[in-house]
């Protein structure tokens, strides 16, 4: 069952906890883990290379850029396509490139983001399936006036859409988490209407 939260200035969030059941999750994880020829790339952060604190993949009919790299096209494996022709059955987006992390445990995190890049367009929908270890996705206000921030223990088989104005208003992320333990692999899903 899906969960709307309405956030402040027309942000909204959608989430649905099992959306895979969790067999199933864990056999999409093992086939992700084993098809994907996973990278770690240097970003610039603050005007600093720095390596990224997880492995990425990705997948998608245009390149990609963010934080100072490009991602060529590159064309979905099996268990890739199979995820995203769900997602853009499920959400009616049809999405066209996935970034794929893969947080080894609870010391590789993602920092604080929103992707308002320009490929995507204004207010893009992105849409995020979680897999293996539950982990914290935090959401933040990019200024004080919406309120406070908010957090979620995402777990494996679970979609979370971010949609509305929510990448103009917003900042999300994974931290660093202690007490994480395992593997979590997450697919974040986009649709780009323009190569960088």
């Amino acid at each position: 069952m899906t969960n709307r939260i309405e956030l402040d200035d027309g942000a909204w969030i959608d989430y649905v906890a099992t959306w895979i059941p969790p067999a199933e999750a864990d056999q999409v994880l093992h086939a992700l883990r084993d098809e994907l020829a996973w990278e770690q790339r240097a970003i610039v952060l603050f005007g600093r290379r720095v390596m990224q604190p997880r492995l990425i993949a990705w997948a998608g009919s245009l390149g990609y850029r963010y934080s100072g790299q490009t991602l060529e096209p590159r064309a979905p494996l099996p268990a890739t396509a199979a995820l995203l022709s769900r997602v853009n059955e499920h959400t009616g987006v049809p999405f066209n490139h996935v970034l794929i992390n893969r947080y080894r445990d609870g010391a590789d995190s993602i920092g604080l983001h929103a992707d308002d890049e320009p490929e995507p367009g204004d207010d893009p929908i992105v849409a995020t399936l979680s897999l293996g270890a539950t982990r914290r996705f935090v959401l933040k206000p990019r200024r004080a006036r919406l309120g406070r921030g908010r957090s979620f223990d995402v777990e494996s088989g679970s979609l979370l859409v971010m949609g509305g104005t929510c990448q103009r208003h917003y900042v999300h992320g994974v931290p660093r988490q202690a007490d994480a333990t395992g593997e979590r692999i997450s697919l974040t899903f986009r649709r780009l209407l323009r190569p960088p």
